[in-house]
């Protein structure tokens, strides 16, 4: 939100407040307050009919600082709150030089010199990091006696912002508006379904903003050397967070709101969904399924959406008897076919189901304040919206879902979430603004934990619409409506970019587009972008998603990448452990790697899959690509050819390729099964070498579909000799030297040279050249 008019003025209407300097300075249990007059005090008549800003300062974990700047503090809390996750054990260090005084918290400090005008400076290694100046601090009020709490962060030169949730418009956000608030936007506007109050920056830091309502942002776009961030009310509390690196930045971020939770193996295979308004019904569920097998496409996971209930009932967890006679039957005759099932589901329930008359009645759906449950008839006719702040209703919601569990349902779309109303009363009193944002976590964790409950640790699974700061905890989730057309594809890809980097570690999207018919062409793209991603799902409105719809080279390509995916499961399962640890999100921004690139720091055509992988997407119908390699010697995944960075390249590919580079030194461990995504991800592990540095031992784990370790292997190069550590496997394992003119011992191949270990083989050395 805009407060000034230029530099100069104030808009109409509006006045503003700014913290001046330091009246006085308490110290208290770790914890540093400066009260801050907003005006310059020369003497006592002063201190009199003018406001006094509160400024405390703390920190809940190492490397993170607190801000809480609050004007008028009593009125009544009502929630709801981000659960943060605080360190009990963290002391930052306060300390005192004469005018200055400074918290410090590991390598991140702030410092004010009570002495000067206003400044918070923030410092990390003793360099500057950002500074709250003297707009950086305060309130504004407006003509219609609005009130909003603000800070305003200094932008180095050069410096550039990113994240603030799934956002569609251009991945580096400097000179952007951006408003956090949930919204049915599609993937082609400024809305999001993803709202996160978190960005950080190619300077060495992040900030949270802890307000789950509206935080209006404005990115070099009011104030064009400044990051405003402002809310509604009466305090504005935020978070800075060092990294220094983008990596160690996400890793304390997810440490404070929450880690993802790891995804079960069998959720990274191929998703295939019936399409939303499309006809289906056992016989179109079973071609489906028949037709991928019959074509020898891997099938993992098959989804009904929206009309597996009957119409006009959405939400009432009953199949459709007309369409679906005997569902227990029909998932039982799917799971035989070795598949899991995925419902549709949405927080609304329809006048029209029983199910809503009874939930009014034990006051499970939101009121108006006048007592009357809120309804209209968007989406739903006369739908009532679950109220998850009432405990009664989690779980009544809850037990529909184990019903359709204990039928053989694995997961749910977890779908909507967005459009939630302000003008009504929650169960628990919650702010009504406040809870527009949080209801999305509250819907979803409720559902993650009716899986979690049912299936087992690490086997819950979503797939979801909607989130904000912390919904990263009940993965995965999917980048929404978009169009079936190129551009569509890559403004979802910034979608999925900007939410890695607001700690979202899984990210899907719907292959082929959902509104709308692809292109065979655009199908075929779609599929092998869709099939590089962290998760997999053929999806769309109006039309089918089966590759056979579009043309046979579709049904290859589709067979081919989701083989390829499969063969990658213990490099990609590595990586979704590394997102449960730290997370780290398993498709990364080039930033996110290569941060001492500069190149890098604006590229969003492609992404890096895992920590080793360079994607590059191909947006154009003739195949023509453009993409960018850091430095190093890269090798072509596909083909094997070695190309020396940093280097840009336009080339033109046909359907059966993409730019899909290995990175310098990598060492990516590729399974021996392209059936199914979940096997014995060792039992004949190849472990393909690339480019390896003399002197330097790379450490590649595999993991097993439980998310345990299976094996562990050490790479080493000295000179000439490569030789190969293994514990833990105990069956035969291969060591691939991909590349051109690898020269060792062993089988040439149209990749490199590929050597053999027989089982229980613990180390295997070769000759280079």
């Amino acid at each position: 939100m805009k407060f000034t008019d230029g530099y100069w003025l104030m808009r109409e209407g509006v006045h503003a407040s700014y913290a001046t300097e330091v009246a006085e300075t308490r110290v208290e249990d770790g914890r540093l307050t400066l009260y801050a007059p907003v005006r310059h005090v020369e003497r006592r008549g002063h201190t009199l009919n003018s406001p006094l800003l509160t400024v405390e300062c703390w920190s809940p974990a190492d490397g993170v600082i607190g801000v809480r700047s609050s004007h008028h503090t009593g009125g009544v809390d009502r929630g709801p709150h981000f659960a943060l996750h605080t360190d009990p054990d963290h002391e930052p260090v306060i300390s005192r030089d004469g005018s200055t005084v400074e918290l410090t918290s590991g390598a991140l400090s702030v410092r004010m010199d009570t002495d000067a005008p206003w400044r918070l400076d923030f410092r990390a290694d003793g360099r500057p990091l950002t500074s709250a100046g003297g707009r950086g601090t305060g309130f504004v009020t407006t003509a219609a006696g609005e009130h909003f709490s603000l800070g305003q962060l200094a932008l180095d030169v050069g410096e550039l912002v990113y994240g603030l949730g799934e956002r569609f418009t251009p991945f580096v956000k400097n000179g952007q508006s951006v408003d956090i608030w949930q919204a049915d936007g599609g993937t082609a506007s400024e809305q999001a379904y993803k709202n996160v109050p978190f960005h950080l920056t190619n300077r060495g830091y992040g900030v949270f903003v802890n307000h789950p309502g509206r935080v209006s942002y404005e990115i070099g776009s009011e104030s064009v050397g400044q990051v405003q961030f402002s809310v509604p009310g009466q305090s504005v509390e935020y978070f800075v967070i060092h990294g220094p690196t983008p990596k160690e930045i996400i890793d304390r971020y997810t440490a404070l709101t929450g880690r993802p939770a790891l995804p079960p193996a069998w959720s990274l295979g191929l998703w295939l969904s019936t399409s939303f308004t499309t006809s289906y019904d056992e016989e179109t569920v079973n071609r489906f399924v028949s037709g991928m097998a019959e074509r020898d496409i891997p099938l993992g996971v098959f989804h009904f959406d929206c009309f597996w209930m009957r119409q006009y009932q959405w939400c009432d967890f009953t199949w459709d008897p007309e369409v679906f006679p005997d569902p227990e039957g029909m998932l039982r005759r799917l799971k035989e076919r070795d598949l899991r099932i995925s419902l549709w589901i949405n927080p609304y329930i329809a006048q029209k189901s029983p199910l809503f008359e009874e939930a009014r009645e034990q006051g499970f759906l939101v009121r108006r304040p006048n007592g009357d449950v809120w309804q209209w008839d968007l989406w739903q006719a006369g739908m009532g919206l679950v109220d998850f702040t009432h405990p009664g209703a989690r779980e009544w919601y809850a037990d529909k879902l184990r019903g359709l569990t204990r039928q053989g349902v694995d997961c749910f779309k977890t779908d909507f979430g967005e459009r939630v109303p302000t003008d009504v009363v929650w169960h628990d009193g919650s702010d009504p603004e406040r809870m527009h944002n949080y209801y999305t976590q509250l819907y979803n964790e409720t559902v993650f934990q009716v899986l979690t409950e049912e299936r087992g640790e690490n086997e819950g699974v979503l797939f979801a619409r909607s989130a904000t700061a912390g919904g990263q905890q009940f993965p995965v989730h999917w980048g929404g409506d978009c169009e079936s057309t190129f551009g569509a594809m890559a403004e979802s890809l910034r979608g999925g970019l900007s939410l890695g980097l607001s700690g979202f570690g899984f990210w899907s999207h719907d292959i082929g587009g959902f509104e709308g018919t692809p292109t065979p062409a655009v199908f075929k793209r779609w599929a092998q972008f869709g099939l590089l991603s962290s998760h997999s799902r053929l999806h769309g409105s109006k039309s089918y998603r089966v590759p056979w719809d579009y043309d046979e080279e579709a049904v290859a390509v589709t067979r081919d990448f989701t083989r390829l995916k499969h063969r990658l499961m213990p490099y990609l399962y590595e990586a979704s452990r590394q997102a449960a640890r730290r997370g780290t999100p398993v498709m990364r921004a080039m930033v996110l790697e290569f941060p001492d690139d500069p190149t890098c720091h604006p590229l969003d055509r492609q992404y890096m899959l895992g920590g080793d992988l360079l994607v590059a997407p191909v947006f154009t119908e003739d195949g023509t690509v453009e993409y960018y390699l850091p430095e190093g010697t890269w090798t072509h995944v596909l083909t094997g050819e070695r190309v020396r960075g940093p280097v840009w390249r336009r080339e033109t590919y046909g359907f059966d390729s993409l730019p899909l580079f290995a990175r310098p030194g990598s060492v990516v461990p590729f399974g021996a099964n392209t059936a199914g995504a979940v096997h014995d991800w060792v039992e004949g592990v190849t472990l393909r070498v690339h480019a390896p540095a003399d002197g330097v031992r790379v450490t590649t784990p595999v993991p097993a579909p439980d998310g345990s370790t299976a094996a562990v292997f050490r790479t080493r190069r000295d000179g000439d000799v490569l030789t190969v550590e293994a514990e833990g496997a105990t069956g035969t394992w291969h060591v691939l030297l991909a590349g051109a003119g690898v020269r060792a011992e062993g089988m040439r191949t149209k990749d490199g040279v590929l050597l053999t270990a027989s089982p229980g083989t613990a180390v295997l050395s070769t000759r280079l050249g």
